[in-house]
């Protein structure tokens, strides 16, 4: 029964207010590049949170796709020049 209070407990202490959770897509919302030009007027939960999803598919694409460039340009150049070792300070 004890460990039942203090999981009760701790469960209570770790619950997000739904104060905290408006904040914090407000400041999701902030972040999106679609809200930075538009007009600041609410926006529900849900849309932020779709997106937010959608924003990140985008960068996961242009993350794959610049990394097939590069590996595209590092086949194609040759490893010891000037543009290969530009390329390799980049990365580090």
């Amino acid at each position: 029964m004890s460990s039942r209070r203090s999981r009760s407990r701790q469960s209570v202490s770790t619950r997000i207010t739904d104060e905290q959770i408006n904040e914090l897509i407000s400041k999701l919302h902030a972040v999106l590049p679609e809200a930075r030009g538009g007009d600041n007027d609410r926006v529900s939960a849900a849309k932020v949170l779709q997106e937010t999803c959608s924003h990140i598919r985008r960068l996961h694409r242009e993350v794959d796709d610049l990394s097939e460039r590069l590996s595209e340009l590092l086949d194609s150049a040759d490893l010891n020049s000037a543009q290969a070792a530009f390329i390799r300070s980049l990365l580090m």
